[in-house]
């Protein structure tokens, strides 16, 4: 990732064991970029909308966001489609990262712009060597500063 403007992961997971895995395994992987955790869609979206719910707060930023699908306030791909819409954000890849392999699921995310989805395997080992290829996919993926296209 870039060292001028190093990139901001925001994960956005609420399952805390998956949460602990994902950011263990993205710093075995030899990432130290800042992880911001959020629970909730709603405290991520106020977060990552800003004050006035256009994502221009962080114009400037490269964010990276991890998204799972499955949260207990909203949608993931809900989420999705307001950062995609979003005037500040529309350029931050977005990684789903969720344990549903529906194949209408995925090829609605890819419609709506994620860049990348990944299914959660669902034992230990193999999620955590899941994390450990896609923190090495971070340490070489050029990440866009936002309002900058």
């Amino acid at each position: 990732m870039s060292e001028q403007n190093p990139v901001t992961i925001i994960m956005i997971e609420d399952d805390e064991g998956h949460a602990r895995l994902i950011e263990k395994n993205i710093r075995r992987a030899g990432v130290n970029n800042e992880i911001k955790p959020f629970t909730t869609g709603t405290d991520a979206l106020g977060f990552l909308l800003g004050s006035d719910g256009s994502g221009r707060d962080h114009k400037g930023e490269a964010l990276l966001i991890l998204l799972d699908l499955n949260l207990p306030d909203m949608s993931g791909v809900d989420i999705l489609q307001k950062i995609k819409q979003s005037e500040g954000l529309h350029m931050a890849p977005v990684v789903v990262l969720t344990t549903t392999d529906d194949k209408r699921e995925i090829q609605r995310c890819y419609d709506l712009g994620c860049n990348v989805y990944i299914t959660k395997p669902v034992d230990y080992e193999h999620f955590a060597q899941a994390i450990r290829q896609l923190g090495l996919f971070f340490t070489v993926m050029q990440v866009p500063e936002n309002g900058k296209a």
